[in-house]
């Protein structure tokens, strides 16, 4: 998007604000469709500190996502937690990821998120 959809930022300064961790939105971002919960970001990096640094192999990264850079303006990124990539019937990972999203990269969205049944 050329221009910032006011809605979005709206829906994200307002996850921002600690108000709500219980928005679903459902976004299409560089051909992908991403559905899960919106979280702040302190939160959402918090979480992605804590499962780097119980990794082996990835805790020396943990250290990057410690603390938040403090930021004047609107949001610039959505934070998703227990989020999945829709592929075809199923959503990767299975068990919901954590992904950052550039508000100026979402071409299309839409409040809630999407589940699988094979019924």
């Amino acid at each position: 998007m050329s221009k910032h959809d006011e809605l979005l930022v709206a829906i994200a300064a307002l996850v921002e604000s600690g108000q709500s961790n219980q928005m679903s939105l459902t976004v299409v971002t560089g051909g992908a469709v991403i559905t899960g919960r919106l979280a702040p970001e302190k939160v959402w990096r918090r979480r992605v500190e804590e499962v780097l640094t119980d990794s082996t192999d990835l805790g020396e990264f943990s250290a990057i996502f410690d603390t938040a850079a403090e930021k004047s303006g609107p949001p610039t990124h959505l934070h998703f937690h227990v989020a999945r990539i829709l592929q075809g019937t199923v959503g990767i990972p299975e068990t919901g990821g954590m992904y950052r999203v550039a508000i100026e990269d979402v071409n299309a969205w839409t409040v809630g998120d999407f589940s699988y049944s094979d019924h």
